[in-house]
């Protein structure tokens, strides 16, 4: 057995491009002069026949049908067997309003994503006794599929922006923002798509993982704020910059990770610009930029 990782949508959400953005990176995807990306979602399988999907963005439907190893098997029968959610983010769980037509998979989550999608009667559309939704805890291995094991764990983050409130905790270490490591034999993985700050004990966790999917919502904290679309810096939105001294490609230096993947890509972040100054930094830097139907073996 091998572990196989393909990423279904590299993107933020929105995608790129966001329907109703006119910034430079939608307008060159529009053009076809950058490759367009959908929302955030990975399939991992072991065996290549049983595959979990790590978020449902809601471009699921297409992109399964951009990923023969997803295509159906039988009449109704598809290699999907189970869909983990690493929190309760519209573009990381509305697309399991797709995947509701009589097919068999079980749905895992923390207590505290599975009681905010059980508030939601909308999703009662994932049928009882067809779905199994099942409850899993922290830092507590399982099966995900066959020749996978997962376990999840908490990382620095925040609540669905539907469930802000007030005040607002970006920096929440609990159930509602976790990272996922994955072991298949001897290979080490971990996807992290939304993650506030690399903290000692998450350095502690990685070092020495065969590949490592990690946030790359922002290129700079106040990007959004750069270019006029917004007012709220990454920190605020629950999300570290890509650079910057307290940035990721500084959290990972020094680390024996041996690949390391951006994913969760904002549709403002110029590294997703083929030959821009920010993308050969990051892979200068040694790290990859991920995109849809980007696959990768260890």
């Amino acid at each position: 057995m091998s572990f196989r990782a393909l990423i279904l949508g590299a993107a933020a959400g929105g995608g790129l491009p966001q329907w109703n953005c006119g910034c430079q990176n939608c307008r060159l995807a529009r053009a076809g002069d950058v490759p367009a990306q959908s929302q955030s979602s990975l399939a991992v399988t072991a065996n290549g026949a049983d595959w979990a999907i790590l978020n449902a963005s809601p471009d699921i439907r297409q992109q399964f049908a951009n990923s023969p190893p997803l295509h159906p098997t039988g009449l109704r029968e598809s290699p999907v067997r189970a869909v983990l959610v690493t929190n309760g983010d519209i573009d990381h769980v509305a697309g399991l309003l797709t995947l509701r037509e009589t097919q068999r998979y079980t749905l895992f989550a923390t207590d505290g994503i599975h009681d905010v999608l059980a508030a939601n009667p909308i999703f009662d559309a994932l049928r009882e006794g067809v779905v199994a939704r099942q409850r899993i805890a922290l830092d507590t291995p399982f099966a995900l599929v066959p020749g996978l094991t997962a376990t999840i764990f908490a990382v620095p983050g925040k609540v669905p922006l539907y469930m802000e409130g007030e005040t607002v905790e970006t920096e929440m270490m609990g159930e509602q923002t976790v990272g996922v490591e994955l072991t298949a034999g001897t290979a080490r993985a971990y996807y992290i798509p939304g993650c506030a700050r690399v903290t000692d004990a998450l350095r502690d966790r990685i070092e020495g993982a065969a590949a490592v999917f990690f946030d790359g919502t922002l290129w700079r904290d106040d990007e959004m704020i750069r270019e006029g679309l917004g007012e709220k810096t990454g920190a605020r939105m629950g999300h570290m910059s890509m650079s910057e001294p307290d940035g990721s490609i500084a959290a990972f230096e020094g680390l024996d990770v041996g690949r390391k993947v951006f994913v969760h890509m904002n549709n403002t972040n110029p590294v997703l610009r083929p030959g821009s100054d920010e993308r050969e930094a990051a892979e200068a830097a040694g790290w990859i930029i991920g995109q849809d139907g980007m696959e990768i073996e260890l």
